[in-house]
């Protein structure tokens, strides 16, 4: 076997069909399989890879190229996000309120920077703050009973600068 090859390869051929794992919270297995099975189907037809999930929350993704398997995996990790309280996130402004603007932090995963939260002086408007379709940076403060995202972007705004001043890379 020496005369043929002398150390194994350092990545896998492209033709090899591949393979990835992961694990999420099992009880969020029914929102990745959805109801009637359409959020999964969803995935197989967009991403061409085959996904097994098993009851403890292990998923098994395999497919003809490692770019429909990390697609699947990031439809997966879009579904079972779940934002951590103190974490600093990049997001869309997708809707305004009087009251405050919602950013989306991950596909169909929204919160709320209210008013107050926008910019570290006083507006009258949220419009004159941000408008839909806007990227900001937000930080999330509070997640309530009921799931729901508070978010400030003032507070994001001073961590980051202060991230910034120390000399600390923001992701």
């Amino acid at each position: 076997m020496l005369p043929a090859i002398s150390e194994p390869r350092k990545e896998v051929s492209k033709y090899a069909p591949k393979m990835l794992t992961m694990h999420i919270d099992p009880s969020k297995i029914r929102e990745v399989i959805g109801s009637g099975g359409k959020v999964i189907q969803k995935i197989v037809a967009d991403t061409g890879a085959k996904i097994d999930i098993n009851d403890d929350g292990s998923i098994f993704i395999a497919g003809v190229d490692a770019a429909s398997c990390d697609a699947a995996k990031k439809c997966i990790d879009d579904i079972v996000f779940v934002p951590e309280v103190g974490a600093l996130y990049y997001g869309r402004v997708v809707r305004l309120m009087t009251f405050g603007a919602f950013v989306e932090l991950a596909p169909g995963k929204d919160g709320l920077v209210h008013i107050s939260k926008l910019a570290d002086h006083r507006i009258e408007k949220v419009e004159d703050a941000c408008k839909v379709g806007d990227m900001m940076w937000v930080k999330v403060t509070d997640i309530d009973e009921k799931g729901r995202v508070n978010l400030s972007h003032k507070d994001a705004v001073k961590e980051i600068k202060a991230k910034e001043a120390a000399g600390e890379r923001i992701k």
